[in-house]
């Protein structure tokens, strides 16, 4: 690519057409690819999308209202990148990386087109501790120095990718500015180059790792529905699909606020303004049930939404898997949520038929199928070039209209992902939250990640969930059947199985996110789905004797079942007493039932 010193003369393009977000220009033989420019006297940013002879395709990032014709193109010698660096936990970007709380001191509540502001403030001062010496011998990855960026989390400054050589200065541990430089090595060539504390990462390109790990290690959302029958291990993707108010903007909110993460890259894109307003809010004054500290300490979140510019919000994706990357790096398991896909697919396609491109299904481009690929691939669990341990988990939300599966961003999602949380409508309607389908819902790490459970949460774990997903199986049929001629014409094993299922769906599955039960451990979970099944074990066995089954479930501890998950998970006592008055209730059912027979 052309450095920032080339010819100038040689680097001067001319605005030739304008569409919407997408203009031409001339005279850019002596642009790059997806190299970064600024257009017209207001100093837009855009990005080359492709270069045919002497003209050149540009997509803006901004409004492109009073651009004319002839207007100056000017290159930046680089790509599409963000800034990376102390002071990213905790702060809110635009899809482009640009702060957004600076932008409202410098610019008010309305941003001036062109407007360029630093993404990391590098006159803040941070307390760094140095951790390499003079004379080590660095590579990528290296630690170098480190920043304890907010109370439960430290800021590793690497060596970036690329680096070689020997220390020759380190930067004395004490309070320092972000914009400083944290070390000086030498490389093999004699040359010494100086390593910022704040540096700049391509947002298209991954960062590279050592070696990919299998995802056999869950990532716990607290979440029942998901943690006992549809787990997602660290390093692994999940989709979100829904139609308008089944919840997926809430279900992403829980996830943030109580998955199994060090870090949360949360990306609302081309969601509402209130959406976002909304985890603005919350996330501030929200308590980590792992260290009791403000979420927002371990957060990242990216606005792009959907008043703002289309081109932005394509790019908001990259933006934010960047980051997290960035951060898995360091040895941590972050999380990203992206709300949501389609809205980015939509921009893709808006995007597209202003390129005139030729349409493919539904209108998207035809490589949508890959760029879906290009952003969920990114996802892992991985040794890092420094040899941590980290992992970076995608959730994407989906927005089907009409609540169609079979449209385009879905079925093409579902190719490249290994979790699918479909939320039913039906579900939401009967205010059934999370709306999580368990007959169109599935994932495919449950059979890696049962060891881990088995090991970690009880033997019994894999038998506890194929039970009661063939329990749910079966009542499905079931219930076609109680639609047709009632409930009371079935056989009693048959009302057992579709009162099962009633207690799981309402006592288990069903998980309100406003009260204590918003956040359920996997060992809270089991115990429920323990004292669940073993009552269907054993109400089973007297129907099978001839008990009807009104007298085993006409009782205050059947019903007190699905009041099991408003109990704080630590209240072992009150599942153990349960337990024993359940077993106390059918002993006596079955005792009496003896004794009938026999007076008989």
């Amino acid at each position: 690519m052309k450095s920032k010193t080339d010819n100038v003369s040689l680097r001067k393009g001319k605005v030739s057409f304008v569409n919407g977000p997408v203009i031409k220009a001339v005279n850019m033989r002596n642009f790059a690819m997806h190299e970064v420019v600024r257009v017209g006297e207001k100093k837009l940013m855009g990005e080359i999308l492709n270069m045919t002879g002497d003209t050149a395709t540009i997509q803006i990032y901004e409004d492109t209202d009073g651009l004319k014709l002839d207007e100056e193109v000017i290159g930046t010698g680089e790509p599409l990148s963000i800034e990376v660096g102390p002071g990213l936990i905790g702060s809110f970007f635009d899809g482009i990386g640009r702060p957004l709380d600076t932008l409202l001191e410098t610019e008010g509540m309305y941003i001036t087109p062109g407007t360029t502001v630093n993404m990391l403030d590098r006159e803040k001062i941070w307390n760094i501790t140095s951790v390499a010496k003079i004379g080590d011998l660095v590579t990528a990855g290296t630690v170098l120095a480190t920043v304890q960026e907010t109370e439960n989390l430290v800021h590793k400054i690497m060596a970036p990718i690329g680096t070689q050589g020997e220390i020759t200065w380190i930067i004395p541990s004490g309070e320092h500015k972000a914009g400083e430089d944290v070390a000086k090595v030498k490389d093999a060539f004699g040359r010494e180059i100086s390593i910022p504390i704040i540096r700049r990462w391509p947002v298209r390109t991954p960062r590279p790792y050592r070696e990919r790990l299998l995802p056999n290690e869950p990532f716990v959302t607290g979440q029942r529905v998901i943690d006992g029958l549809f787990p997602i291990a660290k390093g692994g993707t999940a989709c979100i699909p829904g139609g308008f108010g089944t919840g997926k903007t809430v279900t992403q909110h829980q996830l943030a606020k109580w998955g199994d993460a060090q870090v949360v890259v949360y990306i609302g894109c081309g969601e509402r303004g209130n959406e976002m307003t909304d985890v603005l809010e919350q996330f501030p004054v929200l308590e980590d049930p792992r260290t009791g500290r403000p979420i927002m300490e371990r957060t990242i979140l990216i606005a792009n939404t959907s008043n703002m510019p289309v081109a932005a919000r394509e790019a908001s994706i990259y933006t934010g898997i960047t980051i997290a990357e960035y951060f898995r790096d360091m040895g941590y398991d972050v999380a990203i949520m992206a709300d949501s896909t389609s809205r980015w697919a939509e921009a893709l396609r808006e995007l597209s038929g202003r390129l005139e491109e030729i349409p493919a299904e539904e209108g998207f481009p035809a490589y949508l199928p890959s760029r879906l690929a290009e952003f969920y691939e990114r996802a892992g669990r991985v040794i890092t070039l420094g040899g941590e341990n980290g992992s970076v988990t995608v959730i994407g939300a989906v927005s089907p209209p009409g609540g169609d599966f079979t449209e385009p961003v879905t079925r093409h999602t579902k190719r490249f992902v290994r979790c699918f949380w479909g939320l039913d409508k039906s579900l939401a309607n009967a205010r059934h939250y999370p709306a999580i389908s368990w007959l169109d819902s599935y994932s495919e790490y449950a059979e890696e990640l049962n060891d881990w459970f088995c090991t970690n949460i009880n033997p019994r774990w894999g038998e506890l969930r194929d039970a009661v997903r063939n329990i749910l199986a079966e009542d499905n049929r079931v219930q076609q059947i109680i639609k047709l001629v009632g409930e009371d014409v079935l056989p009693d094993d048959q009302r057992l199985v579709a009162f099962t299922a009633f207690i799981i769906k309402n006592g288990y599955l069903q998980q309100n996110s406003f009260t204590q039960d918003s956040y359920s451990p996997p060992e809270k979970g089991f115990e429920i789905l323990n004292i669940i099944m073993n009552f269907h074990t054993e109400a089973m066995k007297l129907i099978r004797r001839g008990i009807p089954i009104s007298l085993i479930r006409d009782d205050e501890s059947v019903a007190a079942i699905t009041h099991l998950r408003e109990l704080a998970q630590d209240d072992k006592e009150s599942f153990e007493a349960l337990r024993k008055r359940i077993a106390i209730h059918l002993n006596r059912v079955a005792s009496e039932r003896t004794k009938k027979i026999g007076a008989e």
